[in-house]
């Protein structure tokens, strides 16, 4: 037999709220909850809508995202392939690098060695130049000092000039001017003229027979005639017979001024001697001038300056005249002295040392 259980209703608080509420209309609830509905629908839908968008964007973002990640990979492939090359380009070219270094080492050395050799082949043909240029100015100096004109020693000096000009080199510059110098010094030079030197030379070997001794005695006069002349008075003979005795009396008593004692005591034939030692001398001076012997003729000149001053009658007019020839050909012996190239043998000198 079926029993069913006794179910005492107990009232809630719902149903008691319910029933403290007023009623309300069937029609108004139904309203109500379909605005709910319509909201709830709209909200969701809403929802819905962004949610797609939002998820639509975030796939595109995902997307972009993949793709830059797969740019980014795929540049990143394409960096370490670059970098690979590059590192092997670098290695490459390092050692090409290495190479090049070694061959400019060598090519610089080449160059060095042959620089050397040029310079050394250079200097070795400036010296040969010095050499000759040196060796023609000093034979040409010699034949100057012989023959007695320049001409010799300047056409060495030009030649010189010419053929250091021809090498250019700039070591011999300061020789290129030495030698300009002596060209200038040289032309400038007036030098005597040996033939009229020679001249005056042989008048006084000439004037030389005729040079009164210091302590010589007078020419006596042409014998006069004593005899009394027929157109000729008396009174008048025996006034020009006083004449001729006074005069033959003053010439036996002879005063004179003689600054040289040794002049005093020449004889007649010392005097003699005397004379040739002088032409003889004068001679050794004409020849010394013909053989360029400068100092020969010089020394020659000055002795018979002494002897001319010291033994000859120093108011007599030819001795004079001998006097003052002999002291022209003093004076132009200074003018026969060749100039001298000294600049251009210290500028040779200078060039041989390699300074």
């Amino acid at each position: 037999m079926n029993t069913e259980p006794s179910v005492t209703a107990t009232p809630t608080p719902v149903d008691s709220a319910s029933r403290a509420a007023p009623d309300v209309p069937p029609a108004h609830s139904a309203m109500t909850t379909s605005r709910l509905l319509v909201a709830t629908g709209v909200v969701a839908v809403a929802a819905a809508v962004g949610c797609g968008l939002l998820w639509q964007k975030l796939s595109g973002i995902q997307e972009q995202l993949a793709r830059q990640s797969a740019d980014a990979g795929a540049q990143a492939t394409e960096a370490r392939a670059t970098a690979r090359q590059a590192q092997e380009l670098a290695m490459e070219t390092a050692a090409k690098l290495a190479v090049t270094e070694a061959r400019l080492s060598e090519v610089s050395l080449q160059r060095s060695q042959l620089e050397e050799l040029m310079q050394s082949l250079s200097r070795s043909r400036d010296e040969n130049l010095v050499v000759d240029i040196e060796s023609a100015v000093r034979l040409a100096q010699q034949q100057a000092q012989l023959t007695g004109s320049v001409e010799p020693l300047l056409a060495a000096l030009k030649s010189a000039e010419l053929r250091v000009t021809r090498a250019a080199q700039p070591r011999l510059t300061p020789l290129l001017r030495a030698i300009g110098r002596d060209v200038a010094r040289i032309k400038a030079t007036a030098l005597a003229d040996t033939p009229a030197l020679l001249v005056k030379l042989d008048e006084l070997v000439q004037l030389a027979d005729d040079l009164p001794i210091a302590n010589a005695v007078p020419t006596p006069r042409g014998n006069e005639t004593v005899k009394r002349k027929p157109e000729e008075t008396v009174t008048n003979w025996w006034v020009r017979m006083g004449q001729l005795v006074a005069q033959e009396m003053r010439n036996l008593v002879r005063v004179s001024r003689i600054e040289d004692p040794d002049a005093a005591l020449l004889s007649p034939e010392q005097s003699f001697f005397l004379r040739e030692n002088l032409k003889l001398k004068l001679l050794n001076a004409r020849l010394g001038l013909l053989s360029r012997q400068i100092d020969a003729v010089r020394a020659d000149l000055g002795s018979a300056s002494i002897s001319l001053g010291r033994y000859f009658d120093a108011s007599s007019r030819k001795t004079q005249t001998a006097a003052n020839l002999l002291q022209q050909v003093r004076g132009q012996m200074k003018a026969l002295e060749l100039p001298r190239v000294d600049d251009t043998l210290a500028a040779l000198s200078t060039a041989a040392a390699g300074r």
